[in-house]
């Protein structure tokens, strides 16, 4: 695996030795900025000079490239300000002998690093100030499929924009202010072309094998040999029909993040409160009140091994009682997406439909257009005639399609 961006950080972190003196705004001096640009070969001008005139280096906040360096080995903690010294995080330095470990760490950290290479002042883009949500987005189409740069583009120009207020803006200051974001996308592209996380070619961007990685890391889906669990949902006392769901998780996932592949999966709306337990204990979202586990530090192999169960409750008030079987338990191969459901049968009941009894009733008014609530019903659902819902139906398609959105969802908002 080799990585230009890599390579850097790591002879930056074991340059900076025992200590570098900054300045009182906590920069590199410019005196230490010049030797590093030459020795990491970083790309930056020094001193630029434009037609007759030269514009003097005033500060290494104007190496671009440099201070992305600096800033990153600050958000991977492989270095820290200790007043006015930078100095090397001595817990941390086994990963620069880690190649795999330590470009992890970087991919991982990147969407902290917009304000560190992207222009400030009058040519600021919103990718700038807007860079979690930009990159996240960028990165999840990427991780679909390789994607032309004017498409990323513009996609990354909707993400960031969304915050603001544009109707009072010329079209000419909206023209601006979008070839700035243009051209801070492709900055932030070929950051992640020299981290060796995607390729360019013919103006299409491409993930590398060690960019789908990182995404699976990122999106908590297991490697290529790491153990995954055969799972089947089914909702108990829902016989006609049958409700349940084939699914893939790795057998590490964590239980706040099989709640959401339970509700993609099932097709539910997660618009009510959840629990999991495992007949002695109750885990879900931390609350006092409920004194239930946190399902955010609870990992399914934890609870669980091959063979056996545990229960998950969904709306605490209609009570849609889930068994979660381990049916067994493999290992991820190369290119395998999970999560992912391969088998089910039986349509997710409407939400607020009264529990499985009062689910079975729905399905009994539908199918018996003389029934005195049959129009009453359609209505409640908003269909026009009883054909629009088939309790029978359900297509993995459907389910793992929702299952990608929940999964990327959270990686947008949250990230890990």
């Amino acid at each position: 695996m080799e990585s230009e961006l890599v390579e850097q950080v790591r002879a930056f972190v074991r340059g900076v030795g025992t200590g570098r003196k900054l300045t009182q705004t906590g920069r590199i001096t410019l005196t230490d900025a010049r030797a590093l640009v030459e020795s990491l070969g970083t790309g930056d001008v020094l001193d630029p000079a434009i037609g007759d005139r030269v514009y003097r280096t005033n500060s290494s906040q104007e190496l671009h490239n440099l201070t992305l360096l600096v800033e990153w080995a600050k958000a991977a903690r492989l270095v820290r300000r200790t007043g006015n010294r930078l100095v090397a995080v001595k817990k941390n330095a086994a990963l620069l002998d880690d190649q795999r470990a330590l470009w992890l760490t970087l991919f991982t950290t990147f969407d902290r690093m917009g304000e560190a290479f992207l222009p400030a002042g009058p040519g600021e883009s919103p990718l700038r100030t807007e860079f979690v949500s930009g990159t996240r987005a960028m990165l999840t189409l990427l991780y679909q499929d390789g994607q032309p740069v004017d498409r990323l583009c513009a996609m990354v120009w909707d993400v960031v924009t969304a915050p603001y207020v544009l109707d009072d803006a010329t079209e000419f200051q909206l023209g601006l202010w979008r070839q700035c974001n243009d051209r801070d996308v492709r900055f932030v592209l070929d950051v992640l072309r020299r981290l060796g996380a995607v390729t360019i070619e013919d103006e299409t961007v491409a993930m590398t094998a060690l960019g789908l990685s990182g995404m699976r890391t990122l999106l908590d889906e297991p490697d290529a040999g790491e153990p995954v669990y055969q799972l089947k949902i089914t909702l108990v006392d829902a016989d006609e029909p049958p409700v349940w769901r084939r699914v893939l998780v790795p057998a590490a996932i964590r239980l706040d993040r099989l709640h959401g592949v339970i509700q993609a999966v099932m097709g539910w709306q997660n618009a009510h409160m959840h629990v999991f337990s495992d007949g002695q204990t109750q885990y879900g979202v931390p609350d006092p009140e409920l004194e239930y586990h946190d399902e955010h530090a609870t990992k399914l192999n934890e609870l669980v091994s091959p063979g056996g169960r545990i229960e998950y409750t969904y709306d605490l008030g209609d009570t849609w009682d889930h068994e979660i079987l381990v049916e067994e338990v493999t290992v991820t191969e190369d290119g395998q997406r999970c999560p992912w459901c391969v088998a089910g049968q039986g349509a997710c009941p409407p939400e607020d439909s009264g529990g499985v009894g009062g689910y079975q009733q729905l399905v009994e008014i539908l199918a018996d257009p003389g029934h005195e609530e049959h129009q009453s019903m359609l209505d409640w659902l908003g269909l026009d005639s009883r054909d629009q819902f088939d309790p029978a139906r359900f297509d993995p398609d459907d389910a793992n399609r929702r299952l990608a959105v929940s999964s990327q969802a959270g990686f947008i908002t949250v990230g890990r």
